[in-house]
């Protein structure tokens, strides 16, 4: 996958002497495809295109902090995809065949991001590419922050020079558009944004892009959707006692910790547990008991997780064929396991005081 550049837009966006929190720009530079291969840019860059083009994206991600995502251009009903600001930007751009109309469209750019909240100084870099192989063109917005405490060695002397304004391609931001399906397909209606979770610049920037649902977000509605659906079976008429199970699954919904609601008989919990992981296999289980985390995978619950009650508190049984340990090494890794009955036996007898005096 080689991608050659046509023309590449280099911009230096620093803060304001009167006001750090407003950036302007510094230094602007269009580069035409054979100014691009004889700067050192092109040694900062190489690659990059390629591997932006490669990263891995899910449809819908595991989480909101995924650095890696699908967005789609909003179009009101009964209109065309141009009709969308973004796309027609980004279209605007790609069919620029000018510098004078390249520069212009890339200001436009510019002045729509410099309004994006929070923006951070750096370098912003629009870059117009073809894909040789299939003569595919596509557009590139890349985005360096200013590294902090940046030097470079010197003498014996002085030993370092503070460099003011470096960057750095490993964190670098990025939209590609369209999206490259694999060589030779692309899908005009999504781009392939790239950012870290705490610095959303490119999803503020782009307003008129939505973005999937993640996985999370879909088994919650599913759980929410099928407990809807055992309260109706349960309570086919409007009763108040229906009434009061309705609020409480709103009340779920919209709390970002729950306790066990005790709600369901286990039977219930695996059906409904199939229905979400045959649609979707690696969704995972997480919960506290007290201060323990578990960690595993919804598919796990009844097979190799099970959760149960001895003397009014909860016990989670784990099952697996090993068991290891990480670093810094603890008593327990030279346990002989007890059989399970006598632990259940140890679990079933009345709690006493915790006894405070070592064993020796």
């Amino acid at each position: 996958m080689n991608f050659e550049i046509e023309w590449l837009h280099f911009t230096v966006l620093e803060a304001s002497e009167d006001d750090a929190s407003v950036k302007q720009i510094r230094m602007q530079k269009l580069l035409t495809g054979d100014e691009y291969r004889s700067s050192e840019l092109r040694s900062f860059l190489d690659g990059e295109f390629t591997r932006i083009a490669k990263r891995k994206v899910e449809t819908n991600p595991k989480s909101e902090s995924s650095p890696t995502k699908i967005g789609q251009f909003v179009i009101v009903e009964g209109h065309a995809l141009d009709s969308n600001p973004n796309f027609a930007q980004f279209m605007q751009l790609l069919n620029a065949t000018t510098s004078d109309a390249v520069n212009q469209h890339c200001r436009e750019m510019l002045q729509s991001y410099l309004r994006t909240p929070q923006v951070r100084g750096g370098v912003l870099i629009v870059v117009k590419t073809r894909l040789e192989r299939f003569d595919d063109h596509f557009l590139f917005l890349l985005k360096c922050d200013f590294e902090q405490k940046t030097a470079v060695i010197t003498d014996e002397k002085s030993l370092i020079n503070n460099v003011q304004m470096a960057i750095n391609a490993k964190n670098m931001k990025s939209i590609m558009f369209p999206l490259l399906l694999e060589e030779g397909m692309v899908d005009s209606y999504h781009v392939k944004i790239h950012q870290f979770s705490h610095a959303r610049y490119f999803e503020e920037f782009l307003k008129y892009i939505d973005y999937p649902q993640t996985v999370m977000e879909i088994v919650s509605q599913e759980v929410i959707s099928l407990a809807r659906q055992h309260i109706e079976m349960n309570h086919p008429e409007e009763t108040d006692e229906r009434r009061q199970e309705e609020e409480a699954i709103e009340l779920m919904a919209a709390s970002p910790k729950r306790e066990l609601a005790e709600r369901w008989d286990h039977e219930t919990v695996l059906e409904a547990a199939q229905i979400i992981t045959d649609a979707q296999p690696e969704v995972e289980l997480k919960f506290k008991l007290d201060h323990i985390q578990v960690r595993s995978l919804l598919a796990d619950y009844g097979v190799r997780v099970h959760i149960g009650k001895v003397n009014g508190s909860y016990v989670v049984v784990l099952e697996g064929e090993t068991l290891t340990f990480e670093k810094g090494m603890s008593p327990v890794e030279f346990l002989k396991p007890k059989e399970m009955e006598d632990i259940l036996q140890q679990l079933k007898r009345p709690r006493q005081q915790h006894d405070d005096t070592p064993p020796w």
